[in-house]
């Protein structure tokens, strides 16, 4: 599961930077044009190694799969492999509000396709398990997920206020989540 997950990522990412059009001139006026394309490839290439990363703490955290677990990680894999497709469209047209919700929309069903997984890793291992542990209230994965549908709400009014809201949560998981470290040396120690 995990070296099959690494490949999907792997390929989302070459897909994303497949789709960075070079300038025609040589100039650095040219590149100028391509700023808000550079930025929406780099907040997704965020985006898509903080799912890689907590992804691989939620593995280490496991000890076996079902076919629930393998269902839930392609539901998560399949909203992952639309990030190029939004990330294209809002990088073409930028601060444009259906661009911008879309690309919300895709982010906010890749955390709660993340939220199931690891429910049905939950499920699989046990409520008192250290990744059950380690989870708790999760209250970063609540707090993402209200961010996301204010901000998809908010592309309609102001873009601009929607894409500050999507950083902010990439910003909120940019260091990976520790918890399942914690749980898990904890539990090593016992």
């Amino acid at each position: 599961m995990t070296a099959f997950s690494d490949g999907v990522l792997a390929i989302v990412i070459t897909i994303m930077v497949l789709g960075l059009k070079v300038p025609e001139t040589t100039d650095l006026a040219a590149l100028q044009s391509l700023v808000p394309v550079l930025l929406s490839y780099l907040l997704s290439f965020i985006y898509i190694g903080i799912y890689w990363n907590n992804h691989h703490h939620l593995l280490h955290a496991v000890k076996r799969v079902n076919g629930p677990v393998l269902w839930a990680n392609l539901h998560l894999l399949f909203w992952l492999t639309l990030i190029p497709f939004a990330t294209a469209w809002i990088g073409e047209n930028y601060f444009a509000a259906v661009p911008t919700a879309l690309y919300g929309v895709v982010l906010l069903l890749a955390a709660l396709a993340y939220y199931i997984l690891a429910h049905a890793f939950i499920a699989l291992h046990g409520k008192s398990s250290a990744l059950a542990n380690a989870l708790g209230s999760d209250l970063k994965n609540k707090l993402s997920v209200a961010m996301y549908v204010a901000a998809i709400s908010l592309a309609f009014l102001s873009p601009w206020i929607a894409d500050v809201l999507y950083v902010a949560v990439a910003a909120i998981w940019f260091i990976p989540d520790r918890r399942i470290e914690r749980s898990l040396d904890l539990q090593s120690q016992l």
